[in-house]
């Protein structure tokens, strides 16, 4: 399954809401699905149970169901599809169980983990690791070699697909990053590798945006990243739950175009260290909780800092991972007010 947060243009405002897609444009509304199965099933409050049942943000749901949140998805999606053969396609208060992207003009994907509890980033391909220290005149550390190191972010920079970039006021070099992404969908601690992908949720694509310039600062008094990353993250444009891949770690082909010219290629099974690893580690007499994030670092190619190459005020990118999609972004303008 494809799962999404869109929104909706409402009198209240812009409303975010959980979705699974039925196909390839089409937006299942998990809570509403639920919502008409207790009307249909006779409750007075069907809306208050539906809220319960299934809570219209993935973070809640996530954190409600951990071990059963991709049965209970599958559930709703077959509960809809029976609705949709019986022709029921609206609750009595005229909510739309599902809807088109190519009809709903109000409609957009936002980032689809609307709360992140712990954002953790790896340095887990060699690739990329290699030509970072090859431009400092260094050798790979051993210790690279010896653990899965990651380094924890901001959570409150997130944005999605279609968003604008933004261009801090303190940084001249802005970069993209790809990277792979996973969501973690079941707490744990001290979590084995033999199981540990068990605790994923799903994968996604992810642009781990850098101001290359201060980041090469606060490295240099080995401490950061932070404000040369914090600015901003972006995720989407959906989440594919890990059921798709059959309980293996996927091998997906990822690429990334500036202004429509490919920039970076590579694999998700690139990586060094395999998803199992990392979690294992990262969980070490430390809890993982359910909403947590999880970036794989940059594949192999996947900058402009390793390619010489910088993105520029308008650039168009688009990151994307096969059978996930493309996360589509435009770079913004130097913000000048606080300079």
């Amino acid at each position: 399954m494809k799962v999404c947060t869109y929104s909706r243009q409402t009198p209240l405002g812009r409303i975010k809401r959980l979705g699974i897609f039925f196909n390839e444009t089409s937006i299942v509304d998990v809570n509403l699905v639920w919502q008409k199965y207790y009307e249909l099933e006779g409750y007075f409050h069907a809306d208050e149970k539906a809220n319960s049942t299934a809570p219209t943000k993935l973070s809640e749901f996530l954190k409600t169901y951990q071990e059963s949140s991709i049965e209970m998805l599958q559930e709703t999606l077959e509960t809809f599809k029976e609705f949709a053969a019986d022709g029921i396609l609206k609750t009595n208060d005229g909510g739309e169980l599902a809807f088109d992207m190519k009809d709903a003009s109000d409609a957009r994907l936002e980032c689809p983990l609307d709360r992140i509890h712990v954002y953790r980033d790896f340095y887990a391909h060699e690739k990329h690791v290699a030509k970072g220290f090859e431009k400092r005149g260094e050798p790979i550390p051993e210790a690279w070699y010896e653990i899965p190191a990651y380094y924890k972010g901001s959570t409150a920079g997130f944005i999605g697909p279609e968003e604008i970039v933004p261009w801090p006021s303190y940084t001249n070099k802005l970069d993209y990053e790809l990277e792979f992404g996973v969501v973690i969908g079941r707490d744990g601690k001290n979590i084995k590798a033999e199981n540990a992908l068990e605790h994923v949720f799903g994968y996604t694509v992810f642009n781990d945006i850098s101001a290359r310039d201060i980041q090469k600062k606060e490295m240099a008094v080995r401490l950061g990243p932070a404000k040369g990353k914090d600015f901003c993250s972006i995720m989407g444009p959906v989440i594919i739950t890990a059921d798709e891949f059959e309980g293996r770690e996927p091998s997906l082909k990822m690429t990334a175009t500036v202004n429509g010219e490919l920039w970076s290629e590579g694999l998700t099974s690139d990586s060094h260290y395999t998803w199992a690893q990392m979690i294992e580690h990262a969980s070490r007499e430390e809890w993982l909780l359910a909403t947590d994030f999880m970036g794989s670092g940059t594949v192999g190619t996947g900058c402009g800092l390793e390619l010489d190459k910088w993105i520029q005020p308008g650039d168009i990118l688009e990151l994307e991972i096969e059978r996930i999609g493309k996360l589509k972004n435009i770079v913004g303008t130097p913000n000048q007010e606080n300079k």
